[in-house]
């Protein structure tokens, strides 16, 4: 199960390097599903817990790893979810 796949460049070919220098690595993004598994017959996996002392009656917590505002949700897994076919949601807190 890996969102992120790191890759040693020079091992495919890709890193350019000066005669003398040292091997650099560069790391590969690659978009893959991160719920590759889990509850797939629902459209989109989100759960909630209920919880006594939280300031704001609902907090999204981001499970895609994509949120500009990580760890909250922002709904960057709607995008995610579309390009990889996953149904990866947000862990929602619910104030009691």
């Amino acid at each position: 199960m890996a969102a992120l796949s790191c890759v040693n460049a020079s091992a495919l070919g890709l890193a350019y390097r000066r005669p003398g220098s040292s091997p650099r690595r560069m790391v590969v993004v690659r978009a893959e599903a991160i719920n590759p598994d889990i509850r797939k017959t629902e459209e989109k996996v989100v759960d909630s817990v209920v919880v006594t002392d939280l300031a704001k009656p609902l907090t999204p917590y981001c499970r895609c790893w994509r949120s500009a505002t990580f760890p909250l949700c922002d709904g960057s897994h709607v995008k995610h979810n579309k390009a990889t076919g996953d149904n990866v949601g947000p862990l929602l807190l619910k104030k009691q």
